[in-house]
């Protein structure tokens, strides 16, 4: 049951942040956290693999911040979060061989995250009547629960 309830945490992260989910299961399977030996998605706790989403969870950190970035509710920003948390709930069952109930929890909680996280940022960028504050606590939000997540399995 908590391997569900942390594949839908993990989906509402990437709901938040779309690659910061697969960097911190990444992180996880590379620490030894999430055990994916002998599964399909084994390559993911190689270096490689964990740096490279790494440095997209940092970009994507950085272009958050930018004014142009397009809202995380049209269509292509909002499947990459269903995708993403998807793949992340899909690692997170894996070890327990629950990767399809993991990913519908990811995508489930990717749904939930993308528009409470809208929404909130919304509310919190006029509560500070700027937005960049708003986006750097949500960064902290995603960041500090994918830790929490994963170091929690």
């Amino acid at each position: 049951m908590s391997l569900y309830l942390f594949a839908l945490l993990i989906g509402v992260v990437a709901g938040l942040r779309a690659m910061t989910a697969p960097a911190a299961v990444a992180w996880g399977a590379h620490l030894g956290l999430i055990s994916l030996e002998g599964t399909p998605l084994a390559w993911l706790g190689g270096t490689i693999a964990t740096w490279v989403f790494t440095a997209l969870a940092v970009l994507e950190l950085v272009g958050d911040q930018l004014p142009k970035t397009p809202s995380r509710k049209v269509p292509v920003q909002f499947g990459t979060r269903i995708v993403s948390g998807a793949f992340s709930g899909a690692v997170i069952g894996m070890s327990a061989n629950a990767w399809i109930g993991g990913a519908v929890c990811g995508a489930i909680g990717a749904v939930l995250g993308t528009l409470g996280g809208a929404e909130v940022r919304g509310r919190l960028a006029k509560a500070f009547r700027k937005d960049r504050p708003a986006g750097l606590l949500e960064d902290v939000v995603a960041v500090a629960g994918a830790a929490l997540i994963v170091s929690a399995l």
